[in-house]
C-alpha cells in the first residue's frame, strides 16, 4: 500500500499522524481516534505516528531581559518534562496499538505537525480543535486552520461536543434495543 506521499510506510500501511499536546481537546481527539480507528480487536489499517511539538524556551519566555539566561535552562527543563507526561499518556491510551510510534518535535506546533506529514508520507492528520472563537483564533492562530490549509493529507479535526457523556452513544455506536 502506498501513502499519499507515494511512499510506503515502513509497515507497509499508510501513516496516520496525530497531533497531541497537554490538553482536554488533544486528549479527546486522542481517545476519539483509538475508538475509531483503533479499536481493541479491530484491524488497524494504518502505522499511528504520535507528534507533540515542544516549543522552544525562548518563545515561552519572549523577550529578553536580566536574569533571561539563567531561566532557559529551568524552562527549558519544564517544557522536556511536559513533553515527556504528554508522551507517556498518549503511550497509556495506545497500549494497544500494535503499530505506533512516538516523536516530540521542537517547533512551533504548526509546522512540526506540517513537517510529520511530510517526512512519514502521512494520509491523514489528525488533531483537537481548542474551540476558539473568532478573535482569539485571529489573535493566536488556529494550529488546525494552518495545517488544513497546509498540510498534504487529509485532515480531521475532532471537536469535542459541549456535552456529552461517554457512553456508547457517545461514540457513535446509539444501539437501541426497544423492550416489547
Amino acid at each position: 500500500m502506498e501513502s499519499a506521499g507515494g511512499k510506503p510506510a515502513a509497515s507497509g500501511k499508510p501513516a496516520m499522524v496525530l497531533g497531541i499536546d497537554d490538553s482536554e481537546h488533544s486528549y479527546y481527539a486522542l481517545e476519539w481516534t483509538m475508538h475509531h480507528f483503533f479499536a481493541p480487536g479491530q484491524t488497524q489499517q494504518y502505522h499511528l505516528v504520535v507528534v507533540s511539538a515542544k516549543p522552544p524556551a525562548s518563545a515561552v519566555i519572549g523577550i529578553a531581559g536580566i536574569g533571561t539566561a539563567e531561566l532557559l535552562p529551568r524552562v527549558e527543563l519544564d517544557l522536556k518534562r511536559s513533553s515527556a507526561r504528554v508522551i507517556e499518556k498518549a503511550k497509556e491510551h495506545c497500549s494497544h496499538v500494535t503499530d505506533v510510534s512516538y516523536e516530540v518535535k521542537e517547533g512551533d506546533a504548526r509546522n512540526v505537525l506540517c513537517e510529520a506529514v511530510e517526512r512519514h508520507h502521512a494520509d491523514m492528520l489528525v488533531m483537537g480543535s481548542h474551540g476558539y472563537g473568532a478573535f482569539k483564533r485571529a489573535v493566536l492562530g488556529s494550529v488546525s486552520d494552518y495545517c488544513t490549509h497546509h498540510a498534504h493529507c487529509t485532515v480531521m479535526i475532532v471537536k469535542k461536543q459541549k456535552h456529552h457523556e461517554k457512553s456508547s452513544e457517545h461514540w457513535g455506536w446509539g444501539f437501541h434495543s426497544k423492550e416489547a
